[in-house]
């Protein structure tokens, strides 16, 4: 899988909106074929901080989601919303789902 997680700074104004901002885009990504997660999460120590965890079987379906016309949106439509350009991890993994953390096992 490409298993990506993406920090968003997000200007003060725009902070609240952002969930609904980002929700189209969202939703449209969460549809792809190839999408195995796509979810936001805000920092806990600074609150113009959001953070994507976002996952895609394989290369095709990272290209396919870059490609698609919700992207291209999303270029146009997310950046005057960011303080800066956002701060990005890419790999590949093995696999297609989260991994339980066994030095935290639940019983």
């Amino acid at each position: 899988m490409i298993f990506i997680t993406a920090k968003f700074l997000v200007r003060p104004e725009s902070v609240d909106a952002w969930p609904e901002i980002t929700r189209e885009f969202t939703e449209a990504t969460r549809a792809e074929e190839g999408c195995l997660w796509f979810d936001w999460s805000r920092s806990l120590d600074d609150p113009t901080e959001f953070v994507l965890v976002e996952a895609f079987r394989d290369g095709d379906a990272g290209a396919a989601h870059v490609g698609s016309q919700h992207f291209k949106d999303a270029q146009e439509h997310l950046p005057p919303h960011l303080v800066e350009t956002p701060r990005i991890v890419s790999l590949e993994a093995p696999g297609t789902d989260w991994s339980r953390l066994g030095e935290l096992a639940v019983d």
